[in-house]
């Protein structure tokens, strides 16, 4: 009988201490914009289509900003849970669709074209190409900031800008957010970005195997503060090499000093996206509760300056919070 009570108190608790630090961040009515911008790189066109969520508040002004980069085959919708609850948390989130690599790849295609058509998709090109979205992106939010025409006029923080994405969406984001590559080092690394969060990270993009010294290598020099996200079946069927010990990895290789990962008990490389891969809801709704807390804490410490976010973050109460079997490291 004891156990029983035990048991239920620490699940009484945990709810308190999602709920306590939910608490504290103000909260407000997200509203959604759907728009898009054309830019050319070296002589080609190219159209980012974008979905911003920002709160519905005359007085919500100078908001840190949050970049989102879809997986492969996603659009600027996908993302919506965390679009709309860091909205209503005070961010103004950005989320851009990638060209070449999104929804658009398999529209009158068979499913049995599909394996081909991804696999495909999954080049250096639109990899390069994900890079400038997000660098083209920030540039053309300032402008939008500027534009006294804009619903985005005066809201945004450009001194505050977030950077976040899953699956090839968390390499883009490591790729901008510091991460080092051979021969070209941290070529792809947009300063501006003052912090970033990688759901489902990859230590490897382009080889099979990766070891420690290349984790390091890749990730050693990475100067601005890191959450991590995956869980223990974390693996993609177009990717069967790169699973939770490959995610892993590139935690190991980042440097301390406010650095965190979080790796979900049965979470499957789907439980970070809205939906699962046949659009139901997902199983365990824990999940998605842990990954919209710990990401708006750690936005609201490293953009917001947040102290008791950051001090959160930086406890045992975050282990406490979830369930038995999830880890939670910090560094």
């Amino acid at each position: 009988m004891r156990l029983y009570l035990l048991a239920g108190l620490l699940v009484l608790m945990s709810g308190m201490l999602f709920a306590q630090q939910t608490k504290t961040l103000p909260r407000y009515k997200a509203e959604t914009l759907l728009t898009s911008f054309d830019y050319e790189y070296e002589g080609v066109a190219r159209k980012v289509p974008i979905k911003v969520y920002f709160p519905k508040s005359k007085t919500a002004k100078k908001l840190p900003v949050i970049m989102m980069s879809h997986g492969l085959g996603g659009s600027r919708e996908i993302g919506n849970y965390l679009g709309l609850h860091w909205a209503k948390n005070g961010f103004v989130v950005v989320a851009m669709q990638h060209k070449g690599s999104d929804i658009e790849i398999i529209k009158g295609k068979q499913r049995r074209e599909y394996v081909k058509t991804f696999k495909k998709a999954m080049s250096l090109e639109n990899f390069l190409n994900r890079v400038d979205d997000v660098s083209e992106s920030i540039d053309q939010v300032s402008k939008w900031n500027a534009d006294r025409s804009h619903a985005l006029y005066g809201k945004l923080d450009l001194q505050k800008i977030g950077m976040c994405g899953h699956s090839f969406g968390a390499v883009t984001t490591q790729a901008v957010s510091g991460q080092s590559f051979p021969v070209v080092g941290q070529k792809y690394t947009d300063k501006r970005i003052k912090a970033a969060f990688a759901m489902s990270p990859s230590s490897s993009r382009f080889r099979k195997k990766a070891d420690a010294n290349e984790a390091k290598k890749a990730f050693g020099e990475v100067s601005i503060p890191w959450l991590l996200m995956t869980g223990t079946a974390d693996k993609a069927f177009m990717t069967p090499h790169v699973d939770v010990v490959n995610r892993k990895k590139v935690y190991s290789g980042l440097p301390a000093g406010d650095k965190y990962q979080l790796v979900l008990n049965k979470a499957n490389h789907m439980a970070f996206s809205d939906k699962t891969i046949l659009g139901k809801n997902h199983k365990n709704p824990k999940h998605h509760q842990a990954i919209q807390a710990i990401s708006t804490a750690f936005f609201k410490a490293y953009l917001s300056n947040d102290k008791k976010a950051k001090n959160w973050l930086q406890s045992d109460k975050v282990q406490m919070s979830l369930e038995g079997k999830d880890s939670w490291e910090k560094k």
